[in-house]
């Protein structure tokens, strides 16, 4: 399993739980949606869906709430591989990105595929995991 990037990624100081998390201030929701979706782009994944959390909930609900979106992004390669180990896998997929507004700056959460993928019990579905994670968190880094 790859897990430098990751393991660095720790150390620095940036938040990891179940969600990769970043911190970005002084830089406008729209930058780092346009920097998200090219450093998804430039490790492998491409934005397959697009949820603007912040509109759908003025048009259904007629509420007012900070901007909020969920990237769904998908890298082919790693997706074809967990497919083929676990049939089903596909139910968990895209691996989510949102973006929030957040006091002090935009928020970034990216899923940590590790985590999400503790509920099918396969170890090597959970090493391809792994070398998504690694992969998300090096697309996190380059933003």
């Amino acid at each position: 399993m790859v897990l430098g990037s990751y393991q660095k990624f720790k150390k620095e100081g940036y938040s990891v739980s179940y969600t990769i998390n970043r911190m970005f201030k002084d830089h406008t929701f729209d930058d780092i949606d346009s920097r998200t979706r090219a450093a998804l782009v430039d490790h492998g994944f491409g934005v397959l869906t697009e949820i603007d959390v912040q509109a759908t909930m003025k048009k259904k609900l007629d509420i007012d709430m900070p901007q909020y979106r969920i990237l769904g992004a998908c890298n082919p390669k790693m997706a074809l591989q967990a497919i083929g180990i676990e049939p089903r896998v596909g139910a968990m997929l895209p691996c989510n990105v949102i973006l929030r507004e957040v006091e002090g700056g935009i928020e970034l959460s990216a899923i940590d595929p590790v985590a999400s993928m503790q509920a099918i019990e396969n170890a090597e579905l959970t090493a391809v995991a792994g070398q998504v994670r690694d992969l998300l968190t090096k697309a996190v880094e380059a933003i």
